[in-house]
């Protein structure tokens, strides 16, 4: 059955791929003269047309769930356009694309040398024949492990002050929405593009399942940052992230600064946090954002300003006269 419905969207997805390479694409790279990117350019079209669909579907449910059962009300939608930039960004998923097919040379090598000297390579479908070679198994294997990885990844990103500061674009926005999940800045879009990567090619993952497992994850994640009322129950609670669970990492004074530099990192399923100690069940519908920002410190308003006040967070930390201060605190 999985690999029937797999099998359906690969082919409805790569119909519509040829299409639009062979009538748009195509012509207009050979009249700019960029026919050298050719089967470069057919293979990322691939991802741009899921990335496409992903937008309009969570857009075509999560809008009207927005509108119907809201955690809060704005009088304005102002804060949230940007966001909307964001995700054309990121959902196009050419990033991760890149890093994937940009790191695989470096893997073969590593791959070449590690069979010279008889090293074994993780290989899922022979962990347990006859079961981990079933498709649905496999894929449920890559899932875990991808959102394990996940999990480290984001919890690292409140632990480390650099990368935090960074990670503090996404966290910044006080009016979350469907949209808010991509809001992170480049430079860290792009170190995740290349940890997951990397992450994949380790495990074996095929690149047309690498493109499922990105596109359930994001989907995900846009319910998750959704500005609805949703409560999955206690026992749903315990087997996914909800947007109630979600949002008690983004509630301000508990999702970065509570518990162990915060709280509910999980991407899809909440057993790390259970199992790390890292989970809040609280269902109070917080507002979102940073603790200082209560204090009148700003992190931009545009694209623009969110990221280059980030590199300027990143300068203040790293300044001599900061690490000074640090250790003189650290030493009374």
């Amino acid at each position: 059955m999985f690999h029937l419905i797999f099998s359906s969207l690969d082919s409805f997805v790569s119909a519509i791929q040829t299409l639009l390479y062979v009538d748009i694409v195509q012509p207009l790279m050979y009249r700019f003269e960029l026919m050298d990117y050719d089967e470069d350019t057919y293979d990322a079209l691939y991802w741009v047309i899921v990335g496409v669909l992903e937008v309009l579907a969570m857009y075509a449910v999560l809008r009207p769930l927005e509108a119907l059962r809201p955690v809060e009300k704005w009088e304005s939608r102002k804060a949230v356009r940007v966001d909307v930039i964001y995700t054309w960004i990121a959902k196009l998923g050419i990033l991760n694309l890149f890093f994937f097919f940009a790191l695989q040379p470096l893997f073969d090598t590593v791959q070449g040398w590690l069979r010279l000297h008889d090293i074994a390579n993780i290989e899922f479908d022979n962990l347990w024949p006859g079961v981990t070679t079933q498709p649905l198994v496999t894929f449920v294997m890559y899932l875990l492990v991808i959102d394990f990885a996940g999990y480290w990844y984001h919890r690292w990103e409140h632990r480390f002050g650099v990368w935090w500061e960074l990670h503090a674009v996404h966290h910044s926005q006080q009016q979350m929405s469907l949209w808010s999940d991509d809001r992170n800045h480049l430079l860290d879009d792009m170190l995740q593009a290349s940890f997951f990567a990397l992450i994949a090619l380790v495990i074996g993952v095929p690149p047309s399942q690498f493109v499922v497992l990105v596109a359930i994850t994001n989907l995900a994640q846009s319910v998750q940052h959704a500005n609805i009322r949703m409560y999955f129950g206690w026992l749903g609670e315990r087997l996914l992230v909800s947007p109630t669970f979600h949002r008690r990492h983004h509630a301000i004074g508990y999702g970065h600064e509570g518990l162990n530099y915060g709280c509910n990192f999980g991407v899809l399923f909440p057993w790390w946090d259970m199992l790390f100690r890292s989970v809040s069940w609280s269902r109070e519908m917080e507002p979102t954002g940073i603790l200082d920002q209560l204090e009148g410190h700003r992190y931009g308003d545009g694209f623009w300003a969110q990221h280059w006040l980030a590199f300027v967070r990143i300068g203040r930390r790293l300044s001599p006269k900061r690490r000074s201060e640090n250790s003189d605190t650290a030493r009374v």
